[in-house]
């Protein structure tokens, strides 16, 4: 098959598969949480992630060297990356899955907002009222006044904003920079600072826990790559919606796995939220409205690894 070849159903299935396995991903650090620091998680999961990806792109004879075009973006991106990465895991361990998720589905509505100053890009009404209801929904999820706004909350909160940042910057360079440099560097830059951590926070691991933070890395690079098929068989618009279906298996890892209890306002807030990004990427997809499209072609909100969607062979056809 081509890179111009398309197949709706194909797209679909693929999309589904990488967002089922983010949130089987997501579940397995809520457990390691429980016994282990995030600094030690992170550290593990990405030596393991790193692996596959690093003899990958090493491979590709056409990458010439690994030097940055734009080093300050890349290592801004880097930071931020690592930032919503950390404060994602840790809200998924101190929160219930949906509503970590509820939280995190937040990003689409922020760079959305982001775009304006950081890309140029025109939001009218419809956009901004869009941005307005979605964080109408995160208020309704964080009920302040009737609960305790902890620090899980917060961490998802920034975990949102620093993905939406790191996003942007990659909508902003992503054409210009290898796709070695892009996923290379922010994994190289989670394993220095995490393991730099290591001799304060370290556990001795044992191998059954050793073994899901392999899982951890291994499922982060199976999911990116069938997100980047799913890109390639069906159009953005299609593919880009199906994130939200994690939060079906956050509920459903969290009823069985982790005795949480659906939250009636969390699925009312996470609704609304949904909703607005829904409708942010149906309005992206015309090509009348946005220019940059950057919350329509941005894979997965946590794990941006560069410009999607990526054509067939991504990994030998990034040259200089």
């Amino acid at each position: 098959m081509n890179g111009g070849s398309t197949s709706p159903a194909r797209g679909l299935g693929f999309a589904f598969l990488a967002f089922a396995l983010f949130a089987t991903h997501d579940a397995i650090i809520k457990a390691l949480g429980q016994d282990y620091s995030i600094f030690q998680i992170i550290f593990f999961a990405m030596l393991f992630a790193f692996v596959p990806l690093s003899v990958m792109v090493l491979a590709d004879q056409s990458t010439g060297n690994f030097r940055p075009r734009h080093p300050w973006l890349v290592l801004a991106r880097a930071v931020l990356s690592l930032t919503a990465m950390s404060c994602a895991f840790y809200a998924f361990v101190e929160l219930p899955l949906a509503e970590v998720y509820a939280l995190l589905f937040a990003t689409p509505l922020l760079i959305t907002a982001l775009s304006v100053p950081l890309l140029g890009e025109t939001v009218r009404a419809r956009r901004w009222a869009a941005v307005v209801v979605g964080l109408i929904g995160v208020l309704i999820v964080l009920r302040p006044g009737m609960t305790v706004f902890s620090p899980g909350h917060l961490a998802a909160l920034c975990s949102a904003c620093a993905a939406a940042t790191a996003t942007i910057i990659v909508r902003k360079i992503g054409g210009e920079e290898r796709s070695a440099v892009l996923i290379l560097y922010p994994m190289l830059a989670s394993m220095i600072v995490m393991g730099a951590a290591l001799p304060w926070t370290y556990v001795p691991i044992e191998l059954p826990s050793l073994g899901l933070m392999a899982t951890v890395g291994l499922l982060s690079v199976i999911a990116q790559l069938c997100s980047i098929t799913a890109y390639r068989f069906a159009p953005a618009a299609v593919v880009a919606p199906m994130q939200y279906s994690q939060i079906l298996w956050a509920t459903l890892y969290g009823v069985v796995f982790f005795a949480e209890k659906p939250d009636t306002m969390v699925a009312i807030g996470a609704s609304i939220i949904i909703g607005s990004g829904i409708f942010i990427v149906w309005r992206e997809s015309r090509p009348d409205v946005s220019e940059r499209n950057p919350v329509l072609r941005t894979a997965n909100l946590r794990y941006d690894t560069g410009p999607s969607p990526r054509p067939k062979g991504w990994w030998r056809k990034d040259r200089s």
